[in-house]
């Protein structure tokens, strides 16, 4: 597995500085994950604009983290599983639907199981939908734009996921409370 740097303000690119700058201003430190961003500045930009787009769809803190926290759980990617595991109870997220997106069961409020439901077959189809699904997300009172929006976090969390795969980012201390280890998955190597 190839590992990435973590780093710096003094070994990051200089075009990356500024990003691990806002970081520290936003979070008081700078997460492992965007110091491996740091590597790239044109990742570490382009997850921070994709990122404030996702903030400003018209899902609520809670939805939006269903979306992120379903596509954790189905990519496996134990960092941002704990990153975001704080960071939802933070935003007040009630603790049985962190739960429920921990362990991959459902949501008991029916709309927003509608929501993990439609994210999930999103992410195991890989966007290839049925006419049903649609339906049924849009009848649980989702809207067309909800669908584009399931699309943005999906996206989104490719981009940390895959970084997170890839690099082997050290968990920070922040969210060592809520460490979370995927379910084992065959996971199997491309020659």
């Amino acid at each position: 597995m190839t590992i990435l740097p973590v780093q710096t303000h003094d070994t990051a690119p200089e075009a990356s500085k500024p990003h691990l700058d806002a970081a520290v201003k936003n979070y008081g430190f700078v997460p492992n994950l965007t110091a491996v961003f740091a590597n790239s500045p044109a990742m570490i930009e382009a997850y921070g604009v994709l990122a404030g787009h996702f903030e400003k769809t018209d899902l609520t803190p809670v939805e939006r983290q269903i979306v992120l926290m379903t596509n954790n759980r189905l990519n496996g990617c134990t960092y941002c599983m704990a990153a975001h595991s704080t960071i939802a109870q933070m935003q007040k997220v009630p603790t049985d639907v962190i739960t429920a997106l921990r362990d991959g069961t459902d949501i008991a409020d029916p709309k927003l199981q509608a929501l993990h439901v439609f994210t999930t077959k999103m992410n195991e189809a890989r966007g290839h939908l049925s006419q049903a699904d649609v339906e049924a997300f849009l009848a649980a009172g989702y809207t067309e734009a909800n669908i584009l929006d399931v699309i943005l976090g999906t996206g989104l969390k490719t981009m940390s996921n895959y970084t997170n795969h890839i690099s082997n980012t050290p968990l920070d201390a922040p969210f060592q409370a809520n460490a979370w280890t995927a379910p084992n998955k065959e996971m199997r190597a491309v020659a």
